[in-house]
């Protein structure tokens, strides 16, 4: 076991710690030469009642820029910190950033930082230009107030102070969320260096300094909403870092670094400290260590470890970011094998300051410690494994997640209480009784799995979970919804599929061309009534379940009318449009009528559950199925324009429409603006149903001769621009709202 260490030989500022101990009277204090310096606590708390409480907050500060005249840094603060509820499992955060974070995040954004993602670039400047940070962050009311002469911290109402007797003092309020936290940190073992004798790299490869006291006691008080909490007992943990030369260059700085840290309290009178970091574009280690503290308050350290995911791991329905719940530690050289499971999943802290989120939270360990068996609390952060930096990857992230939800609502494998549900009910054994399990679910599940199972956008599965968190409202909970948007599509799908005798769909066979029509078309009807399953599962008010089933019935009645009309078409019209010029300029409104039925009314409906599912008012609810109902319309416009666009582009095969006769919503748009002439000869190609590519060129250039394409593109976004307006004003800025927002322009300047 390595017992010692040698600094690495390298230029530190003069204001780090030297050799030996650290000075806490001094190294407390904020470091003029640091351009990131934050402190941290975090606290395992046992409350009188019998309730059992984690806690943990930072303080932070980082240089921003430096005044032109005295070339003195300027700073911007930031504190967050959060409770975690071990007995309700339930996550209070609180997250307040700089005043000027507004300004801030703009400039940072304009020059192509932070997000790469052009469509959430513009959806966030736009809400930083309303001089608002999107929630749960928060703007600090006034300038942060940091003593350069002994450690006092003040953050509006939250301080982080030392006392005269070396104790730390820490209170954290929020009225709004009426929770606050009044606890005195008392060490109880000497400050510990972390890394390379106390040398770590930051997540810009900057050169940082760490410093630990892993032991503290802890007392003082705790407020919950109406609970009032005594500390019965309770252990405490402090962190401080610091770093950054101010003089490198800020371009060599930039990596994108993801890490793992881990800080626990063993009951064998032991601490233990991991944190691996690593380089996301290169998959190098940028630092690995694991500290031991003996009972005697000795440090020994190891960079031989592993600290690894195992077992189950959890999804936020916020950021569809996966996070592990189970983890692994062993350390040989410390003779150390443990597991740790999270109190509960839902420890994600949604901030700007870590873009979208992160995972901190209390873990429970358990395991052997040079063969005895050893146990306790401890903290896990796992902070940039964000796979999501586009809309495009965060769908396929959705995706997912609402294939999971497809699978608990309809599994391929069964047993006989889920098979009881699946035909009638559980408990409904009369139903069951006789008949063969092995082929109810080869013919008429596994239709509908395999066009589930190929994967799809699925934004009208966020549309429900996203709806939910806009208004306030906790989408987790509605985790199982993701399904019934999606069986509401693909049972129109498979339908469609037969009707139109399409032979290709999600990149595979259409399941009419797998199954037989017979089969197929009675799949695809029954994925309309499994995702009643989700309805009478949840676990929500009869009143809310009957305004689900009522709109619900509206909404298939609504799209099944536009199905209808679209298999009907436009082509008994015209004869008469060809002639008429009121007539052709009707066709429009008719394909904008189906467009509203088919694809509006049921991402209206997906929108409205959501509303009420977070408990969001009439208002915010009606705001909501109006946004999407403009989405739904212009999805499909901008479909029916990405056909043309298609062929345009050369990919040749694009085009179809127009291969099948069909009057989309270009196709009406231009025989209302086209001469007699025009319209007739635009007609006479279509009519011929021709797979010509010159003749569908010819086509092509009669709408373009109008500027189709552009009119349609310009409508679709007028139309959703106008419906945003109104959603606006109804629902506060927070990160989904920006999504939303993000979203709409996603959907507009899409190419595929």
């Amino acid at each position: 076991m390595k017992k010692t260490q040698t600094p690495a030989k390298q230029f530190f500022p003069t204001d780090w710690p030297a050799d030996g101990p650290i000075d806490l009277n001094v190294h407390d204090l904020p470091h003029a030469s640091s351009t990131t310096e934050w402190w941290y606590m975090h606290s395992h708390i046992k409350a009188k009642g019998g309730r059992n409480l984690s806690l943990f907050a930072s303080f932070f500060s980082k240089v921003i820029g430096y005044d032109k005249a005295t070339k003195a840094p300027i700073n911007a603060h930031s504190v967050i910190w959060g409770i975690s509820d071990l007995d309700k499992k339930q996550y209070h955060t609180v997250s307040l950033v700089d005043k000027r974070a507004p300004k801030l995040g703009i400039e940072r954004l304009e020059r192509g930082e932070i997000v790469k993602d052009p469509f959430i670039k513009r959806a966030a400047i736009e809400m930083l230009k309303k001089g608002v940070v999107p929630h749960p962050d928060e703007l600090l009311k006034a300038d942060a107030e940091i003593s350069t002469k002994k450690l006092s911290l003040k953050y509006d109402e939250n301080t982080f102070k030392k006392l005269p007797d070396g104790s730390y003092a820490l209170h954290l309020e929020h009225e709004e969320l009426n929770i606050s936290a009044d606890l005195k940190f008392v060490p109880k073992k000497p400050p510990t260096r972390h890394g390379d004798n106390g040398v770590v790299r930051g997540v810009s490869a900057e050169d940082m300094f760490y410093y630990f006291i892993p032991k503290c006691e802890v007392t003082g008080k705790i407020k919950l909403k109406d609970e009032k909490l005594a500390i019965e007992s309770a252990t405490g943990w402090y962190d401080h870092e610091f770093g950054c030369h101010p003089d490198k260059k800020t371009e060599d700085l930039k990596r994108d670094v993801a890490w793992n840290w881990i800080a626990m309290q063993l009951d064998n009178g032991c601490e233990l400290t991991a944190y691996d970091l690593t380089d996301l574009k290169t998959g190098e280690d940028c630092g690995s260590f694991i500290i031991m503290i003996d009972k005697a308050g000795k440090r020994h350290y190891s960079t031989k470890f592993k600290l690894k995911p195992v077992g189950e791991t959890w999804v936020s329905t916020k950021t569809f970011t996966e996070y592990p719940t189970e983890w692994l530690l062993e350390a040989p050289e410390f003779g150390l094998k443990i597991q740790a499971a999270a109190a509960f999943p839902n420890q994600e802290f949604a901030t700007i300051i870590s873009k979208p989120a992160f995972w901190e939270g209390r873990m429970n360990m358990q395991g052997t410690m040079n063969g005895k068996k050893v146990s306790g609390p401890a903290y896990i952060e796992r902070h940039g494994f964000i796979v999501s930096n586009n809309m495009k990857e965060f769908l396929k992230a959705v995706s997912k997640e609402t294939l999971k939800s497809v699978n608990r609502i309809l599994p391929l494998t069964f047993g006989q209480k889920k098979f009881e549900e699946l035909v009638s009910a559980e408990g409904n054994k009369g139903f069951t009784d006789g008949l063969d399990k092995e082929a109810y679910a080869a013919t008429f599940i596994k239709p509908i799995r395999e066009i589930t199972d190929r994967g799809g956008k699925s934004w009208r599965s966020y549309a429900t979970v996203a709806c939910c968190d806009v208004v306030g409202g906790n989408s987790q909970e509605a985790i199982d919804w993701l399904s019934l948007p999606e069986l509401m599509h693909v049972g129109s799908l498979i339908v469609d599929d037969v009707q139109d005798r399409s032979d290709v769909r999600r990149g595979g066979p259409a399941a009419h061309k797998i199954y037989g029509e017979a089969t197929a078309i009675n799949s695809g009807t029954a994925c309309y009534f499994f995702g009643q399953i989700c309805i009478y599962e949840a676990d929500i008010a009869v009143e809310k379940k009957a305004q689900i089933y009522n709109w619900y019935f509206e909404t298939m009645r609504a799209s099944h009318s536009g199905q209808a009309m679209d298999i009907y078409g436009l082509n008994y019209m015209m004869p008469k449009a060809l002639k008429d010029d009121a007539t052709a300029k009707l066709l429009a409104k008719r394909v904008l009528a189906t467009h509203k039925l088919k694809s509006a009314a049921p991402a209206s409906y997906l929108a409205r559950i959501g509303g009420l599912l977070g408990d969001g008012t009439p208002e915010q609810i009606e705001g909501l199925g109006n946004y999407y109902e403009a989405l739904g319309i212009a999805f499909q416009i901008i479909d029916d324009t990405l056909n043309i666009k298609g062929f345009k582009d050369q990919l040749k095969s694009h085009g179809e429409d127009i291969t099948a006769g069909k009057i989309t919503y270009p196709m009406a748009k231009a025989m209302a603006q086209l001469d007699k002439k025009d319209r007739k000869r635009l007609w006479e190609i279509l009519s011929a149903q021709t797979t010509d590519l010159e003749l569908i060129a010819e086509a092509v250039a009669l709408l373009d001769k109008k500027k189709v394409i552009e009119q349609c593109e310009r409508e679709a976004k007028n139309i959703l621009e106008k419906a945003w307006r109104q959603l606006d004003p109804l629902v506060r800025d927070t990160m989904v709202k920006l999504n939303l927002r993000a979203f709409s322009w996603f959907v507009l300047e899409r190419t595929y």
